[in-house]
């Protein structure tokens, strides 16, 4: 802990010298794109950094990943990248709440520091929290399986980590969707965002309860792609599916049939669009206190990154349905949310 103070101090003088100094170059902008684990969610985040460098002329926006889904990794990993000149961090937290204390720590620095696609709880030093309003595309996510299921009320949700903040802000949109509709939730399968345990307690689930439910809510990855191909090996296709992001799995089987349609979330944009914020706030533009902030359970100072809802009329051209929130939002960001000299 002591190491760890002394290097957020040393940066922390750094930045109080340059700070009488004229605005950086973009050029000298060093972002770090930080998941709290391993996860194919935050992939689009490589490329992302990668498309913003060039496109906005950064010294670099680096996707890093810690190797293992733990609190003390991701800081771990975040320190290493203080003393490797990384000056604006995108983060997802590892945890909503222990998370807080380092995002402090790296804005004492002078770096800006961004939420991304899971905000932390207020209050904090991030500038704002970049992500899927994920409540509200769950919520729609369920309306639209229960349009696929024609009146059938009867519904399992399989949903991701209990620590990532927007999983408890899922469980509570499709129940009160499901609720609206007259039906239930009969089961929720939580923490199975990872191949061994989605495949184990999905399996496990449907082999015993299959002929008790009319449809299925995925809102996390790797449960989507289980569910999928589960539903594949049934084959009747009489449970309904709506799933959650890109995977080829999902989009496959939406195509033959076996899955109604799934909410798309944009992670290249959070990437993207945040790369782009994280500049222009080393470069002399402020936070608006009075922009059109959204707010959720954990923070008032929420921005959606977009969501939408496809099915087999529209999964061939899903990346474009993407492209255009991301196109939409970036043109009037600076507008909308900075103020810049």
């Amino acid at each position: 802990m002591f190491v760890r103070r002394q290097l957020f101090a040393c940066a922390a003088v750094a930045a109080l010298f340059t700070s009488s100094l004229p605005a950086l170059a973009a050029d000298d902008t060093k972002v770090a794109l930080v998941p709290g684990g391993p996860h194919p969610y935050f992939t689009a985040w490589d490329q992302a950094g990668k498309d913003a460098a060039k496109d906005f002329g950064l010294g670099a926006a680096d996707y890093k990943v810690p190797q293992k889904w733990e609190l003390s990794q991701q800081n771990e990993l975040l320190e290493s990248l203080v003393t490797q000149g990384y000056n604006a961090f995108l983060i997802f937290p590892g945890d909503p709440v222990g998370s807080v204390a380092t995002a402090n720590e790296l804005a004492d620095t002078g770096a800006p520091v961004m939420a991304l696609a899971g905000c932390l709880k207020d209050p904090s030093k991030a500038a704002f929290c970049l992500g899927t309003d994920t409540g509200n595309s769950a919520y729609l996510g369920t309306k639209e399986l229960f349009k696929a299921m024609g009146g059938k009320k009867r519904i399992a949700h399989f949903t991701g980590f209990l620590v990532d903040p927007n999983t408890q802000l899922r469980i509570d949109a499709v129940k009160k969707a499901a609720e609206e509709e007259g039906g239930q939730v009969v089961q929720v399968i939580a923490d199975i965002d990872a191949p061994e345990p989605a495949e184990e307690k999905i399996n496990a689930y449907l082999a015993a309860h299959a002929g008790e439910i009319d449809g299925i809510v995925t809102t996390a990855w790797v449960p989507a792609v289980v569910a999928s191909n589960a539903l594949r090996k049934i084959g009747d296709k009489r449970i309904k599916m709506v799933g959650i992001d890109h995977d080829e799995v999902v989009l496959k089987a939406i195509k033959d049939g076996f899955v109604s349609g799934t909410m798309l979330q944009n992670p290249y944009g959070q990437g993207y669009i945040g790369s782009f914020a994280a500049d222009k706030l080393r470069n002399g533009c402020t936070v608006k206190a009075d922009a059109p902030w959204k707010s959720n359970a954990l923070t008032g100072h929420f921005i959606d990154s977009g969501t939408v809802f496809v099915d087999a009329s529209g999964v061939d051209n899903y990346i474009s349905a993407m492209q255009g929130i991301t196109k939409t939002l970036l043109a009037s960001f600076e507008k909308t949310y900075l103020t810049c000299k």
